[in-house]
Order: structure tokens, then C-alpha cells, then sequence
């Protein structure tokens, strides 16, 4: 099972990454956002299941 992460980057906006089981990053967010829901709903977008 891929291991989702939601962090605050340089500029202080949140961003998404996706790790693969063999530590991989297999997938991550394009840009930042301010909220952290905005996040989350762009990685649901992205196959993110809570």
C-alpha cells in the first residue's frame, strides 16, 4: 500500500506526495496551496482515499 504525505513546503503552502512501498515517489502535487483542504482534495483527485 502506497504511504500518502501532506506537508508544508519552503513557502509555507501545503503539497502532497505519494511513496511506493520500495520508497519510490510515485506521485506529488504540481503546486502548493494555502489550505490544507484544497490539498487534500487535489490528491483525492489523484487516487487519495482516506
Amino acid at each position: 500500500m502506497d504511504k500518502w504525505e501532506f506537508y508544508k513546503d519552503k513557502k509555507k503552502e501545503w503539497r502532497w506526495r505519494r511513496t511506493a512501498p520500495n520508497g519510490d515517489i510515485v506521485g506529488a502535487s504540481t503546486e502548493g496551496y494555502k489550505n490544507k483542504s484544497d490539498c487534500i482534495a487535489n490528491a483525492k483527485r489523484n487516487g487519495y482515499v482516506k
